[in-house]
């Protein structure tokens, strides 16, 4: 069973900084993507497994997401945090396979637990 446990998170003043770090229990380039959400609904930031990425319009300039494959990490650079980035931050991996019962592509997503930000004014 694949495990995503996400850390970094916790209190800062506007302004700050905070980085999230998402560790896989397997190699992260069995995923074809791994990303942070709000609330498991709203995308925050995005890599895929050829390193592209994709950032949520809000978080563009201000946050950074990137991958250490020797350590099967995912981060998430915050910085010039505002109060509304507060949340609780989700990990999420994206494996797609084909489904032979209903012959199509299908995927998995797995989750972490998540980690609180909290963006005080």
């Amino acid at each position: 069973q694949v495990q995503l446990v996400e850390s970094g998170g916790g209190s800062v003043p506007a302004g700050g900084s905070l980085r999230l770090s998402c560790a896989a229990s397997e190699s992260i380039f069995r995923f074809d993507a791994i990303g942070w959400y709000r609330q498991k609904r709203d995308l925050v930031a995005l890599i895929n497994s050829d390193g592209s990425t994709n950032y949520a319009n809000s978080v563009k300039g201000r946050f950074t997401i990137s991958r250490d494959s020797a350590k099967n990490t995912v981060y998430l650079q915050m910085n010039s945090l505002k109060p509304e980035d507060t949340d609780v931050y989700y990990c999420n991996a994206e494996e797609s396979f084909y489904n032979q019962a209903l012959e199509q592509d299908d995927h998995t997503d797995y989750w972490g637990a998540g980690t609180k930000v909290t963006v005080s004014s």
